[in-house]
């Protein structure tokens, strides 16, 4: 039986590759090489294109297949795959939500913890011997305080649950209010900032939102307010936000995600009032095992009934 010819851009899991291989006939593509010359030969062998979040499959890359049938990514963002082109063509994307809430949230809460209490830059303070200098200085308890959310999503519903426990009020940010919310609706962002000691970033990325947390925005949540990026570098204007930190116009930062990664800016090297983490929020064991898993059945459910299992909206 011939098996299904499906190519694959940049490296995945070493599990979600070999389970791959046992299934289909797959080619990886070197997504920092130009490709355009061995795709004009063998694009049209393929019928599946296994993406990510980082990498995606822009329109030059789809139309170089063209027998293409369908698209299976690791990752809940999907601002990097041309999915318009996809449904032009009738493709299918598949991806992976709702199996890495958890993990997110989880983060985006211990970034809230950690940038408060100032977790991180004790741990340096101790490691550098200064508590044989003297007390570490006091910092801003989490309990208690107010939670605003800028996308009340998926992951930004879980987080919303995480704060009942430290008893935190909670309002959101959307494009629209959400009828079935139990959470107060903020109908602008600076007004959300306004109101927050703590502003977690939880939107899609893409053009709609980029640079949407701007430097009015950050001069709203104040010198006492606290910002937590969980979703896309994008959305947060870093120069205005490195300016902001460095001026004390906001209290603190904790950030999973930067605008152009792995770079990120050397000027918050020098700065103990942010926490900076390489995008890990969904980088467990089991959850990273869940996404491997959603993307070979998307992969399977379409070439098994004609649809992916869990399709881009």
């Amino acid at each position: 039986m011939t098996r299904h010819r499906i190519l694959q851009k940049g490296r995945l899991l070493p599990q979600l590759e070999s389970a791959l291989a046992q299934a289909y006939d797959v080619h990886v593509l070197d997504p920092e090489q130009d490709n355009s010359a061995w795709l004009a030969e063998h694009g049209h062998e393929f019928v599946g294109l296994t993406a990510s979040a980082r990498y995606g499959a822009d329109r030059a890359l789809i139309d170089a297949l063209p027998n293409l049938r369908v698209i299976s990514s690791f990752g809940v963002g999907y601002e990097a795959i041309d999915v318009a082109r996809a449904r032009e063509r009738g493709i299918p994307v598949g991806y992976t939500p709702d199996v890495l809430n958890d993990c997110v949230a989880d983060t985006a809460f211990g970034l809230v913890i950690d940038v408060a209490r100032r977790f991180s830059a004790a741990d340096r303070f101790t490691r550098r011997g200064d508590w044989l200098k003297g007390q570490y200085p006091l910092a801003t308890q989490v309990s208690g305080k107010k939670l605003g959310i800028l996308g009340m999503g998926r992951i930004g519903r879980v987080i919303a649950r995480r704060a009942s426990g430290f008893d935190m009020q909670v309002r959101y940010h959307n494009r629209r209010e959400l009828p079935d919310s139990p959470f107060g609706y903020e109908a602008t962002l600076k007004g959300l900032a306004s109101w927050a000691d703590f502003l977690v970033v939880a939107s899609a990325g893409g053009p709609e939102t980029r640079k949407l947390v701007d430097a009015g925005v950050l001069q709203a949540l104040g010198p006492e307010g606290f910002l937590v990026n969980i979703s896309r570098g994008s959305v947060i204007d870093e120069a205005a936000l490195l300016d902001a930190l460095q001026q004390g116009r906001i209290a603190g930062a904790g950030l999973d995600v930067f605008e152009k990664e792995p770079q990120v800016p050397e000027a918050f090297f020098k700065l103990d009032n942010v926490v900076l983490l390489p995008h890990v929020a969904s980088a467990t064991r089991e959850t990273r095992q869940a996404m491997a898993d959603l993307v070979v059945e998307n992969l399977r459910c379409f070439f098994a009934q004609g649809s992916v299992k869990v399709a881009v909206p």
